[in-house]
């Protein structure tokens, strides 16, 4: 009981959780959908996961999307959910469970589990890269992730990736570089009868049919620029590119020789800025149930 803690990975479409020991080995997991109706709805089915282990476990950890506060337990804006704003999930789930409770960002959880127990693990100076919806992660330096003065380190969502245009969410690197938008256009494009099919889509990709390969390059090319736009900044020695479509080899092999393209195009790149890796994130899926778990355990070790 005392070794085992339960870790919670709030999504827009599901709650993932697991019950999982101080080593990181998963013991028992399953899924909730989440509710999209409101707070109180959110919190029943919440409740209800918690309840399931309350008396097995030492402790919860969360990855939530959103702001995490420095108190590892107030959530602000909530991301996809935006009825989690102003949440404080440690006070919330007091009369549920009387251990404690230690919310992380999502992206910044994703960081950790490779920092942790995946592809930046004895790495001191590194990054996390995670292809979704929008693009989370998070930054690595001196073997310890970066917060930053408000929790908002490593918000790659928000780097311009178009500096004169006045609308400029459109423009960010958050929209731009959308994996979920990148395969929905090609699945669009291709009048496939679901557009967000991503096993379809990178079938068309991974044969080179036409537009889904000069679209895809065009993606790889974006997320190439952004690693260098980091990389002047904070030159790290590895990235690890996560995120569902990480699971497809093409993606990170295109990166890299996108990458390789923006050295060779200038000289003056290629000499200043020492190029890093950029591998394949070992967790994928199960990457925030990781990194939420650490989090609780670096947290705790305060």
């Amino acid at each position: 009981m005392a070794t085992r803690y339960l870790s919670i990975d709030i999504g827009g479409s599901s709650i993932k959780y697991a019950l999982m020991d101080g080593a990181g080995k998963i013991l028992e997991k399953g899924a909730e959908v989440t509710p999209n109706s409101g707070l109180p709805q959110f919190m029943a089915t919440l409740n209800e996961v918690v309840a399931r282990y309350a008396d097995q476990i030492k402790g919860i950890a969360v990855a939530a999307p959103g702001k995490v506060g420095a108190d590892h337990s107030t959530i602000h804006f909530g991301g996809a959910l935006p009825f989690l704003d102003g949440l404080d999930l440690r006070q919330t789930l007091a009369g549920q469970f009387d251990g404690s409770v230690v919310v992380e960002n999502d992206g910044k959880a994703a960081a950790l589990a490779e920092l942790w127990l995946g592809n930046l693990k004895g790495i001191d100076n590194g990054a996390a890269i995670v292809l979704g919806t929008g693009i989370g992660g998070g930054i690595v330096l001196n073997g310890r992730l970066l917060y930053g003065s408000h929790q908002q380190a490593g918000e790659f969502s928000f780097m311009s990736s178009q500096y004169d245009n006045s609308a400029f969410i459109e423009s960010a690197v958050g929209s731009t570089g959308s994996a979920v938008r990148l395969v929905r256009t090609i699945g669009t494009m291709a009048q496939l009868a679901d557009p967000g099919d991503g096993h379809a889509v990178f079938e068309l990709i991974n044969g080179q049919k036409e537009p889904a390969w000069t679209i895809f390059k065009q993606y790889a090319q974006r997320i190439a620029a952004l690693i260098l736009s980091i990389q002047a900044v904070v030159d790290v020695d590895r990235y690890v590119i996560g995120g569902g479509i990480s699971a497809q080899p093409i993606v990170v092999r295109q990166i890299n020789q996108a990458y390789s393209d923006l050295l060779s195009e200038n000289e003056i790149i290629e000499k200043t800025l020492t190029r890093p890796e950029i591998v394949t994130a070992k967790f994928q899926n199960d990457a925030n149930l990781f990194g939420a778990l650490y989090s609780y355990l670096l947290f705790m070790d305060k």
